[in-house]
C-alpha cells in the first residue's frame, strides 16, 4: 500500500525513539500529511487489546490466543487509524505491523510462518506495507544497550533463545523478500541511525 511504512527490529533496538525523533523532525519542517502510530494499539480498543498483551501477569497465554489477539488489535488499528488515514493521502508510519507476528509467533513461538501468515492475510487483506526498515542489532546488543530486558512487559520478559528466534526470523523473511525491507545498521549512535533511516526515506521519496 503506497506510503504506507512499517518500522521493525528487536526489542530495545530503539524504534519508539526512532519513530518519536521522526515525528519531531516531519514536525518542525512542516509535514502536515503524515501519521505516526503503533502496534499493537494505536486506537483505543486497539490499545486494550496491547495491555492485555504485554501485561507481565499474563505469562499462562496460549501462543494461539496471543496470535489471534494481534491480529485482532490491528483489525481495529487499520480501520481507525491506518485506512482513514491513507485515504485522506496521508503517509502512515507505524511502529510494527504484520511482520513482527511473522516472526513473534510463526517463528518465535514455533506456530508456523504459513499459519500466521493465512491469520494476518484474513486481518490486513490488501493493507501491506509499501516497505518496511528494519533496525538491525541483534537482542544481546540490544538489552545491553538498555540495561536489560523490562520484566514488567510480558514479551520482553521471554528468554533469551525466543528472542534470538525472532532476530534470526527477521533476517529470514529479508533474504526471502528483499524488496520489501531496507535495512539499517542500528548499532552506532541514535543520531546516526535516524541519518541513516531519513535517507532511505529521501530516496523513497517520502520526505525531501
Amino acid at each position: 500500500m503506497r506510503n504506507f511504512i512499517t518500522v521493525e527490529g528487536c526489542e530495545g533496538v530503539g524504534k519508539t525513539y526512532q519513530m518519536r525523533m521522526l515525528k519531531q523532525y516531519c514536525e518542525e519542517n512542516g509535514y502536515d500529511n503524515v501519521v505516526f502510530t503503533r502496534e499493537p494499539g494505536g486506537s483505543d480498543i486497539a490499545e486494550q487489546i496491547r495491555r492485555i498483551l504485554l501485561d507481565a501477569n499474563n505469562s499462562a497465554m496460549d501462543d494461539l490466543c496471543e496470535a489471534f489477539l494481534y491480529a485482532a488489535s490491528r483489525i481495529q488499528h487499520l480501520k481507525d487509524i491506518v485506512k482513514p488515514a491513507l485515504c485522506q493521502g496521508k503517509v502512515v508510519f507505524c511502529d510494527r505491523f504484520v511482520h513482527s507476528s511473522y516472526v513473534y509467533q510463526g517463528i518465535g513461538r514455533g506456530l508456523g510462518l504459513d499459519k500466521i501468515v493465512k491469520l494476518n492475510e484474513l486481518a490486513v487483506g490488501e493493507y501491506m506495507p509499501e516497505f518496511t526498515i528494519f533496525l538491525d542489532l541483534s537482542p544481546e546488543q540490544a538489552f545491553k544497550r538498555k540495561g536489560g530486558a523490562d520484566k514488567t512487559d510480558r514479551m520482553e520478559a521471554v528468554d533469551y533463545a525466543f528472542h534470538l528466534s525472532v532476530y534470526q526470523g527477521y533476517k529470514q523473511l529479508i533474504a526471502e523478500h528483499p524488496e520489501r525491507f531496507e535495512v539499517v545498521d542500528a548499532s552506532g549512535s541514535k543520531e546516526q541511525t535516524q541519518a541513516k533511516l531519513r535517507e532511505i526515506l529521501v530516496r523513497r521519496g517520502i520526505i525531501r
